[in-house]
Parts: structure tokens; sequence; C-alpha cells
């Protein structure tokens, strides 16, 4: 159904004057249209949206972490400035902050993050991804508004001599040329809010895509950091075994020079071989796990790994204070402070606008449309006030028959709207779990650390009594050999539980989301 007034000038000579009568009417005409598409517009705007408004799934989390109830080992730390070794933080320690990696006291650790943002290819790639999703907003915004175009035409026309209903040719032309400059309005008024909840959807979807590159970037960050720390632990094993092969070669040497004297034997030199040989291979290990380290972290900060190295740094073996205070604040901050929940939550209110997308296919479609210029036969009098032409009309049009289409993509959007919300819940549950993983993974690190350096204590205890007996020649160098090994084990042990204490460490701050906060999502 759908009515229009319209009225059409045909292409005649006429002089300024007729065109000068007719500009007042023409000025009526543009006042009329004007009020017409605000009173269409006011009503667009006040009408409420239809569909369910976006109310944020219910998730209730508990008041406090298993873990920071959970009793913990401590060792007494000498007097430092940097304060003691790590401890879970009440919520009045404060928050992570933007750079969080700065709370280790890392200069080269800090060279290296920063980097990330500027030349990481994966987080330009999310960057990019997301000032995509931020253009999808302004093309559903659009609808809003009406559609404009203009422009001008001209053909030169004959008409048939033997068409129907023709007068005397003799009075009618059939050869004209007609010139046209017309322009034509429409307008979908969003009546029902099918644009306002297509323009929310994409706004949902642009911010679910932000707190997606602010994931991608806090995983680099704390891979980075979680590859430094583990090379730093090489290090520390390659200083450790350094140490043993320098202690070794002067093992050999004793039990030849005991071999010279008469009091040795071809067996304990052999030993002592066998001993160092194992040890410098173990050296050489290392050596390959950490290339592999250096290389992702260079290919993380986009160096060019030819030219790309980092110089020994081990970490500090004796340190019980080297690892900082993290603050955990309470699990209810979670929801705000982890972008893979965030995005999560902006992905269920995606969905919650489909709905009302869905609803307005039930309505009306109203249409108003309009056209206006200038046509004429000659240029001379083609932009004067008889050549002027206009139309307005509106439209509407309501579907009668779909089989069902409308129903069921309604309850599909239903549908994915309750698969959204059940993968943010399903998204909090799964951080709370991280978390508490996280803390007892450094709780019980600590504890095995502890452990592991009474364990090295009492090798090293061990084989200073069986080198004193091997030399005062009441034992064997076997007890010796087996004395020494043990004691390499146990130090490379101890410095494997300080890299993994330090990556636990960063995959605690992972877990709690960083330096990020929901607040940086774009409005």
């Amino acid at each position: 159904m759908g009515s229009s007034q319209s009225r059409s000038v045909r292409p005649r000579h006429a002089s300024l004057t007729n065109y000068a009568t007719r500009v007042p009417h023409l000025s009526l005409l543009r006042s009329g249209l004007f009020v017409a598409l605000s009173v269409a517009a006011f009503l667009a705007t006040g009408c409420k949206p239809v569909g369910p408004d976006y109310k944020r799934p219910v998730f209730t989390p508990l008041g406090t972490y298993k873990e920071v109830g959970a009793p913990t080992v401590t060792v007494p730390p000498p007097p430092s400035p940097t304060g003691g070794g790590w401890q879970p933080a009440s919520p009045s320690d404060g928050m992570l902050r933007g750079k969080w990696w700065e709370i280790y006291n890392d200069p080269q650790l800090n060279k290296l993050e920063e980097r990330i943002a500027a030349v990481n290819q994966g987080l330009h790639q999310a960057l990019e991804t997301y000032m995509a999703a931020r253009e999808q907003i302004r093309i559903a915004r659009a609808d809003l508004y009406p559609t404009l175009t203009a422009g001008p035409s001209f053909s030169h026309n004959k008409l048939s001599e033997h068409r129907p209903l023709t007068s005397d040719l003799s009075t009618t032309p059939t050869t004209y040329n007609d010139l046209q400059l017309v322009g034509q309005a429409s307008w979908e008024p969003d009546l029902w809010g099918r644009v306002r909840r297509s323009t929310e959807s994409a706004s949902a979807a642009a911010q679910a895509s932000f707190a997606d590159m602010a994931n991608v970037e806090l995983s680099l960050e704390s891979e980075m950091a979680e590859d430094y720390f583990q090379l730093r632990g090489l290090d520390l094993q390659k200083q450790l075994l350094e140490k043993d092969l320098h202690d070794l070669t002067g093992q050999l040497d004793l039990t030849k020079r005991r071999l010279a004297g008469g009091i040795g034997t071809e067996a304990d030199v052999a030993q002592a071989q066998t001993l160092l040989d194992s040890t410098r291979a173990q050296l050489i290990d290392v050596g390959i796990a950490r290339a592999q380290f250096e290389h992702a972290v260079g290919s993380i900060a986009d160096y060019k790994l030819p030219a790309f190295s980092i110089a020994p740094y081990p970490l500090d073996l004796d340190s019980k204070t080297d690892l900082p205070n993290i603050p955990l604040g309470v699990p209810s901050q979670l929801l705000e402070r982890r972008p893979d929940i965030a995005a999560a939550e902006r992905r269920a209110a995606q969905a919650n606008a489909q709905i009302g997308v869905a609803i307005s296919a039930f309505y009306p479609t109203i249409t108003l449309s309009g056209a206006g210029g200038f046509e004429s036969t000659h240029g001379g009098t083609w932009i004067q006030g008889p050549s002027a032409l206009w139309s307005l009309g509106a439209q509407a049009a309501e579907l009668l028959l779909d089989g069902g289409r409308r129903k069921a993509t309604t309850a599909q959007a239903r549908d994915q709207f309750e698969a959204s919300a059940s993968a943010y819940k399903s998204a909090v549950f799964l951080a709370f779990n991280e978390v508490e993983d996280k803390l007892s993974d450094l709780r019980i690190v600590e504890e095995e650390e502890i452990a592991q350096h009474a364990a090295v204590i009492a090798a090293q205890h061990s084989f200073d009594i069986s080198n004193q007996r091997y030399k005062g020649g009441v034992t064997s160098y076997l007890e010796v050999l087996t004395a020494e090994n043990t004691l390499i084990q146990n130090q490379r042990t101890e410095a494997q539980l300080k890299s993994r204490k330090f990556a636990s460490s960063v995959e605690l701050i992972r877990s709690l989301g960083g330096g990020w906060d929901a607040s940086q999502l774009p409005k």
C-alpha cells in the first residue's frame, strides 16, 4: 500500500518573469518537506527499539581466592631495599597497572616489552581487525539517514510515427532532446529500532574485537617475559655447569697425579673423564635450549635474528627476594581485568541486540521518498522555474506470509544469545580456575625450591666429605664420583625451579589480566 503526489512540468520555453512567480511555491514546498521529515525523524528516534534491552549475564564469584588462605612456606629474607619475597596481596595493595613487567625491575626486559607494541605483526593484525570492526559501526549507523542521489542526464529521442494514440504529426514533434538534472531522496525511518539495534550489535562487536586485541597483546607480553626468564634460568644452569667443569677438570688432574704416583688406578681416571665429558655434553644441551629461547624472544620483538643476541644474565640463585609482590585484588575484579572475559561479555551484548533486529522484521517497512530537479528540451531553458519537476511519496509494506522464517530467525537469535551468555559464564569460571592454578603453582614451586635448596646443601656436604675421604685414601673414587654427580644434578634442578618460579609469576599476572581493565574499551 502507498500514496504519492507528484507534479511534472513538460519542458517548454518560459520567460524569467514566469520563473520568478514560481519561486515562492518552491520555497513553500521545501518548507513542507522539511517539516514532514522532522516529524518522521522525531517519531523514529522517539520510539523505543523492539527487543530486549541487554543485561549482563549473572555470575556470582566467591569473595576470595582459595589459595590466598592456604598455608605458605616462607624463608626470612636478608635485609633488602627491594622488599620481601612473593606473597598474596590484599585488595588494598592496589592493582596491576599498564606496564606490569616493570615490577621485575629488569631494564632489558622493559626494552623488549616496549618493542612489542610497535613492531609485532600479530598485534598489528589484531589492531587492523579491530579497526575493521569499528568501521562496521559507521556502516550500520548510516541507515539512520536518508540516501541522496543527484546527477544530470541527456538523451536525443525519436518517437515512432506509428505508435498508438498518435496525434496530429504536423503539430507533435517526433524528435526531441531531453535534458534532466534530478535529485532523489529516500529514507526509511527507524520506527522499530532495527537500525539502532544493528548499531548496538556492531558497537558491541567492535568492543569485543578491541578486547581480543588486548588479549593478543597480553599473551605476547607474557610469552616474552616467560621466554626471557627461561633464558636467564638457562644462563644460570650454564654458569653452574661451567663451574662444575672447572672442578671436574681439577678432579681429573688429581686422579692422573695419583695414578702417576702409584696410589691411583686407571679406573679412577676413566670415571673422572666420563663425568667430565658427560657434564660438557649437558652444557652443550643447555646452549641449544638457550638459543631456541633467544630466537623466540627475538621473533616476538621482531628483530632480525642473524644480528640479534642477548648477553648472558643468570638469575640470582642465592637471592630469595627477587620476585615482586603481585597484587591479586578480589575475584570479582577478574570480570573487569581480563580482556578475554570482556570479549565474551561484549559478544553476549552483540547477540542480544540481534534479537531486536530479528523482531523488527515483524513490523511494517515504511519508506519516504522524494525527487526534484529540472527538465527541458533546450539548454537555454533548462535551469528555469517552468522546467522544475518534483514528486513526494510514502510507502508502507507488511510481509504477510513467509513460511515461518521470521519466527525461526527470532528463535535462532535468542538461542545464539543464550549460547553467548553461557560462553561468557564459562570464560569467567575458567578464569577463576586459572588464577587458582597459578596461585597453587607458585606456592608449591616455592616450597619445592626450599626443599631443593636443602638437598643441594646436603649434596655439597656429602661431596666434601667423600672428597676428603678419597684424598685421605680411605675410600674409592667411585664414592666421590657418585657424590659429585648427585651435587651437579641437584644444582641444575634448583636452577630450573628458580626459572619456573619466575615463569609462574608471569603466568599468574597474565591470568589476572595484566594491567588491563574493561574501562579501556572504546565507547
